[in-house]
C-alpha cells in the first residue's frame, strides 16, 4: 500500500452544534455505499469537566474537546471527499483553500485521538539504542504511550537510576 492510499486523520470543520449530526451522517453513508475500507474512523472527542451548577452543586458534564469540529480516518480521494465535503453540516474541511490537509502523527497523538501502542509493557528488560546511555540495558518501569515514552531503570555508577526514553531509544532484549 503506498503512501498515498494509507488511512489518514483530516478534520472537518461544522456548523456549532452540528457535530453529532455530520458524524452520524457520514456513518450512515459509508454503509449504504459500502466505503468502510475508505472511511474507517470517525470521532467527536468529548470530555469530562466539572462545573458547578445554579445551585452551587459541582456536577460532572461531557464537552466537546473541539467544538464545531469532527475527525475522519480516512484515504483521501475524490468519492471520500465528495461524501464528507456534500454531508449537511459540514462547511469545509481543515486545510488550505478547498485541499484537506491530512494531520500528522504527532499531532494526532498530542490531540487525543488515537493513542500510539508500543509491545513494551512494564517489568520488561530492554536495551537503550541511542542518547547517553546507549547499549546500556535496564528494566520498564512506566509506559506511557501518549506521550510515546518509557521510563527505564538504568545502571549507572552503581545506582539504580530512572531515566525517560523515548519509544524509538529502546527496544526488546532478545
Amino acid at each position: 500500500m503506498s503512501e498515498q492510499e494509507k488511512h489518514k486523520w483530516y478534520v472537518i470543520h461544522t456548523y456549532s452544534g452540528y457535530e453529532n449530526k455530520v458524524k452520524t451522517s457520514i456513518e450512515k453513508k459509508v454503509e449504504n455505499q459500502n466505503m468502510q475500507d475508505l472511511i474507517s474512523e470517525l470521532i467527536v472527542p468529548l470530555e469530562e469537566v466539572k462545573e458547578m451548577s445554579a445551585k452551587g452543586e459541582l456536577k460532572t458534564v461531557t464537552q466537546k474537546v473541539y467544538p464545531c469540529y469532527v475527525f475522519v480516518k480516512m484515504i483521501m480521494n475524490d468519492d471520500t471527499w465528495y461524501v464528507v465535503r456534500n454531508t449537511n453540516g459540514v462547511t469545509s474541511f481543515v486545510g488550505p483553500g478547498s485541499k484537506p490537509v491530512p494531520l500528522t502523527d504527532d499531532e494526532v497523538l498530542r490531540m487525543g485521538i488515537e493513542s500510539f501502542s508500543c509491545n513494551i509493557n512494564p517489568g520488561d528488560s530492554i536495551i537503550i539504542i541511542s542518547g547517553p546511555f546507549e547499549n546500556a540495558s535496564g528494566i520498564v518501569k512506566e509506559v506511557n504511550p501518549n506521550k510515546r515514552k518509557v521510563v527505564v531503570t538504568v545502571d549507572f555508577l552503581g545506582r539504580e537510576t530512572p531515566t525517560e526514553l523515548d519509544f524509538n531509544q529502546v527496544k526488546l532484549m532478545e
